[in-house]
């Protein structure tokens, strides 16, 4: 099985173009007949963006802050509390603390990577030798 080419940063694809502007179109109709449910598309379509096309957050991380989201608003649906604000807010900082913990990941990909990992050229090439040990 061939390796991955090494393409860390910024990325962007038609796919990913077509897929923002489905979320924002289907968030903007549908904000029309329940206005929450627009947010929460446009807020979820923003943060998978963000994820793996801006900052390219590992898996588990990405797994984590949509545990938090899911859990807060589907209270926040269910019984208004804790309310779209604090939903709001409790997810923007966790995004900034998953954000934060991808930065300092030997294996940081994402958009800077030259500042926050200039190691991950070495780090890249010991990753390929070890799987190709393993093959």
């Amino acid at each position: 099985m061939p390796h991955p080419e090494f393409k860390p940063g910024f990325r962007f694809s038609a796919i990913d173009a077509l897929i923002l502007v489905a979320g924002a179109l289907g968030a903007w109709i549908v904000s029309f007949r329940i206005g929450w449910l627009g947010f929460v598309i446009a807020f979820t379509v923003g943060h998978f963006f963000l994820f793996c096309n801006v900052f390219r957050i590992a898996r588990f991380l990405e797994l984590i802050w949509a545990a938090i989201f899911l859990f807060l608003t589907r209270f926040t649906v269910v019984s208004g509390r804790p309310g779209w604000t604090v939903t709001t807010l409790v997810s923007l900082g966790v995004t900034v603390l998953v954000v934060r913990a991808e930065l300092r990941r030997p294996s940081y990909h994402g958009v800077g990577w030259r500042r926050f990992n200039p190691n991950l050229p070495q780090w890249w090439d010991v990753a390929v030798e070890s799987q190709n040990e393993e093959a």
